[in-house]
C-alpha cells in the first residue's frame, strides 16, 4: 500500500477491495467464457462501489466542511482500488495469458495530481500504461479493455500508453509530461517495470536539469497568473489555477521534489526549504483550498474551479460561516479564502528565498538578483542586491524599523530579501500604540505612501508582511475584505493599493491618453499629500454596516494628525473621503445640460482645488475597480462636469464657458462634415443647447449625418458599432410623441440587445433624436450584421405599431444572468428640487434584460413625458435616472400622482409585495 494514504482512516468504509474481488471472482464463474457479459457485470459492481465510496467521501467533507485533504485522499484511494480490481479482472478473467513473454508486461501508474494521492470529486483520472517496448497484441487488448471499462463507468480518463524509452524521451522534450511523471505513483501491474522507469527518469531526465526546471516552472506560473487576472484578490477567484490557489502550492512541491528528491511535503522541512511553522501554514492552506474545490465540484456536479458569486453564497452556508460584525456570511467566507490565498503567496516568497540561499552557498542561484554598491541604509544591509537584516532580532531591538525598511527600499529602489520579509511578518505584532505614535514611523509611512517612485509595489510588500494593517488598524480591518457585488473586481485592500499606484502613474505622466485631464491637473495641485492620503482612506470603512463615506471621514479626522498632517490637510482629506462618490454619481446619473445639476454640485464642492482633487480621486477610484470599468464615455462625462463646474467656480475667468464650449463643438462638427454655413445654421436652430452640451463630438457628427441623410422623412434608424465603448450606437430620428422612448427600448430588447445608456433629445421642430448604446444581455458585443439589421427592423415595426410589444416581450424568455445571485431591494427616489424644470426620478434595482423598457413603459402608463434618461450599471445594480414632466411640460407635484408613479415604477423594477410602500403611510415626496 502506498504511503500517501497512511493518514486515511477507516479505508474499508470507502471501499473494501477484498470483498469486491470475491464478488468479481463469483461473477467470472457464473458467466464463464462470455466475455462481454462478464465485463458488463464487472462494470456494474465497480459502478456501485464508486457511488458508495463517493458518498462516504461526501459524508466526511460534510462532517468537517473546511477540511478537504481527507476527502481528496479518500477519492484517490477509492480510484486506486477500482483500478486494481479492474486490472486484475481484465488480466485474470477477460484476457488471461498463461505463458507471457518478457515483452508482455504492463505497469499502471497514476500521474499528476492523482499521482500525489489527491483527487477532487470530478477531476480527471490521470493514468499511464507503460510497457517494456512496443505494445504486443495482448498488452493492447488489456489497455483497450480497461479504457473502455473506465469510460463505461462514466469516468473522465486522461491516459497515455508508452514504452519505457518513449516515456523518457517525452519527459525530456515536454515540461508538462515531465511534471506529470515527477509525481508518478505505482498503482498496479509489473512493479519491476515501474521501478525501471522511475530510475531512468531520475538518471536521464532529472539529473543536472534542476535549474532549467525551476526557471521553466516559475515562468509557467507567471504566465498562468496573468491569464487569471494577476492578483490573488480577484473577487471570483479560480481555486485551482488562480494566484494564491492550489496550483501555486503544487508548484512549490514540484520544485522541492525536483531539486531535493523529496517524496512528500513534510520532507521539505528536512531539505531546509520550509520551517516547521511554514509547513503547518502550507498544510492548513492546502486543506482549506481543497475543501473549497471539493464543495465546488459537488455543488455543480462538474469540474468547476471558479468561485463565482452564486457559488460563494452556497459555499458560505455549506462551510458554516455566519454573519458577524457588520459582515455577511459570504463576505466572512471570502475574507477567510483570501487570507489563505495570501498565506500561499507568503510561502512562495519564503520558499524561493530558502532555495536561493541553499544554492547561493554552492556558488549558484536560481533566483536572479542585482548587485549594488552598499550605501547609507539606516542600519540595514545588502544581501546579493536585496535589502536584508544585520541580525535576526533587528526589528525587535527597534520596532520602528518595521516601517523604515520599506521606506529605505523605496528610497533606493531595492527589493526586500524574503528572509527579511519573513522576519517582518513574524515581528509585525511589535507594531503597537507606541510605534503608531512615533514620528519616525509615521514619517517613514508617509514617505512610502507619497513616493514619486513606486508606492504601489512597496505598499503591497508592507501589506503582505501584515505591517500595513498593524500600523493602520483601520486598514487591517479591510485586508482581504471582499465586496459582494459584480462591480468590484478586487478586495478592498487590493483596490486601494491599486488606486494609489494609478495615482502615482498619472503623476509621472504615464497615462496621458487614458487620463489627459487628470494628468494636466496633477501639476496644478496644492494639496498633493492630502490627495494620496484620501486615496488610501476612501474605502477604509467598508464592511462596517453604515455609510462608508461618512464613517471613513471620521477615520480620516482621527488618523491624519497622527500621520503628521496639518489641520487644513486633515479637513481636506476628510471632505474628499466623505464625498468621494459625489462626482461619479453626478456625472453618470444626472443631466449635465441642466444648469441646476451643476449648481447643486458646486454647492458641495465650493473650491477649485477641491474640484481638482475630487476629479483625480474619482478617476483612480473608478479605474482601480477592475479591468474594463473605465472607458472613454466615463472620461467624457467626468470631463464635462469638471469643465462646467470650474466655469462657475472661476466666475467666468475660464478660457471656455458653456456657450463657448457649445460653439467650439458646433464649429468642430461643421468642419468635420464640411457643411455650408446656411445649412448648418438651419440645423443649429433645430437643436437645443442642452443637446450640444450632453453629447461628445463623435456622436454629434454621427447624429448630424443621420439627420441630414433623413431629409424630410418622419423616421430614420441607424445602428453602427461604437468601439470606444465596446457597444453599438443605435440612433433613432423620429417625430416625437408619447411612448416613443418605451417602444424603442422594447424593440431593442426584442432584437436581443441590452441598453447600457440612453440619451433622448427633443428638437425644437417636434422631432426627436435619441441615442442608445447597446450590448448583448451578458455584456458582450452586439455588432453582427444580422443583429444590426434585426434591431433596425424591430424598432421600425414597434414605432409603426405592427405588433403588440408587451405581449411579444412577455413571451420572450429572459436570459439567466450572473446578477441573479444578488438580492437587491428596488428603490425609487423622486426629487423635485434637483432641477428647475423637471421632476427627477432615480430607480435603483437589480440589473436585468428589459429593465429599461419596463420602467419606460411604467412612465408612459403614468402619462409623463421623458426628456432625458441616464442609465448607469454598477455590476449587478442598475441605477436609471429620468428627467420627466407632465404632458403639459410642468413638474409632477400632486402627492397622489407621485405615489401612483412610485408604485408603478417599483412594480416594473421587480419589487415584491412586501417591498412596496404602505399606501396609507405619510411620505415626503417633494
Amino acid at each position: 500500500m502506498s504511503t500517501v494514504f497512511d493518514s486515511l482512516t477507516n479505508r474499508r468504509a470507502i471501499i473494501d477491495r477484498r470483498l469486491l474481488a470475491d464478488r468479481i471472482a463469483a461473477l467470472a464463474q457464473t458467466h464463464g467464457s462470455n466475455g462481454t457479459a462478464l465485463r458488463e457485470a464487472i462494470v456494474g459492481v465497480l459502478r456501485e462501489a464508486i457511488a458508495e465510496g463517493r458518498e462516504e467521501a461526501a459524508r466526511r467533507l460534510a462532517a468537517r466542511p473546511t477540511r478537504g485533504r481527507e476527502t481528496v485522499s479518500a477519492l484517490a484511494f477509492l480510484m486506486d482500488q477500482v483500478l486494481r480490481l479492474l486490472y486484475d479482472a481484465t488480466v485474470q478473467y477477460l484476457y488471461p495469458s498463461s505463458n507471457r513473454s518478457t515483452g508482455e508486461r504492463v505497469t499502471l501508474v497514476a500521474v499528476g495530481g492523482y499521482g500525489r494521492g489527491e483527487m477532487a470529486p470530478h477531476s480527471d483520472v490521470d493514468i499511464g500504461f507503460i510497457t517494456p517496448w512496443k505494445p504486443t497484441g495482448w498488452t493492447e487488448q488489456i489497455i483497450e479493455s480497461m479504457l473502455y471499462s473506465l469510460w463505461d463507468l462514466g469516468l473522465k480518463v486522461g491516459h497515455s500508453s508508452r514504452s519505457v524509452d518513449e516515456t523518457i524521451r517525452m519527459a525530456k522534450a515536454d515540461l508538462t509530461v515531465r511534471t506529470a511523471l515527477l509525481e508518478a505513483r505505482y498503482i498496479w501491474g509489473d512493479r519491476p517495470l515501474y521501478e525501471e522507469v522511475a530510475a531512468r527518469f531520475d538518471a536521464d531526465v532529472m539529473q543536472g536539469t534542476a535549474r532549467t526546471f525551476v526557471a521553466e516552472k516559475l515562468a509557467e506560473r507567471d504566465e498562468r497568473h496573468k491569464r487569471m487576472g494577476d492578483s490573488r484578490y480577484v473577487v471570483e477567484p479560480n481555486v485551482k489555477e488562480g494566484k494564491g490557489g492550489l496550483r501555486d502550492l503544487h508548484t512549490l512541491f514540484w520544485i522541492g521534489k525536483y531539486v531535493n528528491r523529496v517524496h512528500s511535503v513534510s520532507e521539505l522541512v528536512d531539505a531546509g526549504l520550509l520551517t516547521r511553522n511554514e509547513l503547518r501554514q502550507f498544510q492548513k492552506a492546502e486543506d482549506f483550498l481543497w475543501a473549497v474545490r471539493c464543495h465546488l465540484h459537488m455543488i455543480t456536479g462538474r469540474a468547476e474551479d471558479r468561485l463565482t458569486f452564486d457559488l460563494q453564497l452556497e459555499l458560505a452556508a455549506r462551510m458554516h460561516f455566519l454573519a458577524r460584525s457588520g459582515r455577511s456570511a459570504v463576505e466572512r467566507f471570502m475574507r477567510y479564502y483570501f487570507l489563505n490565498a495570501k498565506t500561499v503567496g507568503d510561502l512562495t516568497a519564503v520558499f524561493l528565498a530558502h532555495l536561493d540561499d541553499i544554492w547561493a552557498a554552492r556558488g549558484r542561484r536560481y533566483i536572479p538578483s542585482f548587485f549594488r554598491r552598499p550605501r547609507k541604509l539606516d542600519g540595514f544591509i545588502l544581501d546579493r542586491g536585496r535589502l536584508s537584516l544585520p541580525s535576526d532580532d533587528f526589528f525587535q531591538k527597534d520596532p520602528v524599523r518595521l516601517l523604515e525598511i520599506f521606506a529605505v527600499a523605496d528610497r533606493h529602489g531595492l527589493a526586500i530579501h524574503p528572509t527579511a520579509m519573513r522576519a517582518a511578518s513574524r515581528d509585525a505584532g511589535l507594531v503597537d500604540r507606541r510605534v503608531r505614535k512615533d514620528p519616525r514611523a509615521n514619517a517613514a509611512f508617509m514617505d512610502v505612501l507619497t513616493s514619486p517612485r513606486d508606492p504601489e509595489t512597496v505598499l503591497r510588500w508592507m501589506n503582505e508582511a501584515t505591517v500595513f494593517g498593524r500600523f493602520i488598524p483601520d486598514f487591517g480591518r479591510v485586508v482581504a475584505q471582499m465586496q459582494f457585488d459584480m462591480y468590484h473586481h478586487y478586495t478592498v485592500d487590493e483596490h486601494t493599493i491599486r488606486a494609489v499606484g494609478l495615482l502615482a502613474r498619472i503623476e509621472k505622466g504615464e497615462l496621458p491618453e487614458d487620463h489627459p485631464l487628470a494628468t494636466v491637473l496633477m501639476d496644478k495641485l496644492l494639496s498633493r499629500r492630502a490627495l494620496y492620503v484620501s486615496v488610501l482612506l476612501h474605502d477604509i470603512a467598508k464592511g462596517r454596516g453604515g455609510d462608508h463615506s461618512v464613517l471613513g471621514a471620521e477615520v480620516a479626522l482621527k488618523l491624519c494628525p497622527r500621520l503628521g498632517m496639518t489641520a487644513a490637510e486633515t479637513e481636506t482629506v476628510a471632505w474628499l473621503v466623505r464625498y468621494h462618490l459625489l462626482m461619479s454619481a453626478t456625472a453618470f446619473k444626472r443631466d449635465l445640460s441642466d444648469y441646476k445639476t451643476i449648481l447643486d454640485f458646486i454647492e458641495t464642492v465650493q473650491s477649485p482645488e477641491r474640484l481638482r482633487l475630487l476629479l483625480i480621486l474619482t478617476v483612480v477610484d473608478i479605474r482601480a475597480v477592475g479591468p474594463g470599468v473605465w472607458n472613454s464615455w466615463k472620461r467624457q462625462l467626468l470631463g464635462n462636469l469638471f469643465e462646467a463646474a470650474e466655469e462657475v467656480l472661476r466666475l467666468g475667468h475660464k478660457q471656455k464657458g458653456r456657450g463657448e464650449r457649445v460653439a467650439a463643438k458646433q464649429e468642430a462638427v461643421q468642419a468635420a462634415l464640411a457643411l455650408p454655413d446656411t445649412v448648418f445654421a438651419s440645423l443649429k436652430k433645430r437643436l437645443p443647447e442642452s443637446y450640444w452640451v450632453a453629447e461628445p463630438e463623435d456622436i454629434l457628427e454621427q447624429n448630424v449625418r443621420h439627420i441630414m441623410a433623413a431629409g424630410k422623412a418622419s423616421l430614420a434608424i441607424a445602428a453602427e458599432v461604437y468601439p470606444q465603448r465596446g457597444a453599438t450606437l443605435v440612433t433613432v430620428y423620429a417625430a416625437d410623441h408619447p411612448g416613443l422612448f418605451y417602444r424603442i427600448a422594447g424593440a431593442i430588447h426584442l432584437a436581443g440587445g441590452s441598453i447600457i445608456d440612453a440619451r433622448i433629445h427633443t428638437m425644437r421642430d417636434g422631432m426627436a433624436i435619441d441615442n442608445f448604446l447597446v450590448q448583448d444581455p451578458l455584456g458582450g458585443r452586439f455588432d453582427n450584421p444580422d443583429q444590426l439589421d434585426r434591431i433596425r427592423r424591430m424598432i421600425e415595426d414597434a414605432l409603426a405599431n405592427r405588433h403588440k410589444l408587451i405581449t411579444k416581450l412577455e413571451a420572450r424568455p429572459l436570459p439567466r444572468t450572473r446578477a441573479e445571485a444578488f438580492q437587491i431591494v428596488p428603490n425609487v427616489l423622486i426629487d423635485n428640487k434637483a432641477s428647475n424644470r423637471f421632476t427627477v426620478i432615480e430607480i435603483n434595482a437589480r440589473d436585468r434584460p428589459a429593465l429599461l423598457f419596463a420602467l419606460a413603459n411604467a412612465l408612459f402608463q403614468s402619462k409623463v413625458t421623458v426628456h432625458s434618461a441616464h442609465v448607469a450599471t454598477y455590476g449587478e445594480r442598475a441605477v436609471d435616472t429620468f428627467y420627466v414632466t407632465d404632458l403639459l411640460g410642468g413638474k409632477i407635484e400632486s402627492k397622489a400622482r407621485l405615489q401612483t408613479l412610485e408604485r408603478r415604477l417599483l412594480e416594473a423594477a421587480g419589487a415584491s409585495p412586501e417591498e412596496m410602500p404602505d399606501a396609507e403611510r405619510e411620505r415626503v415626496l417633494a
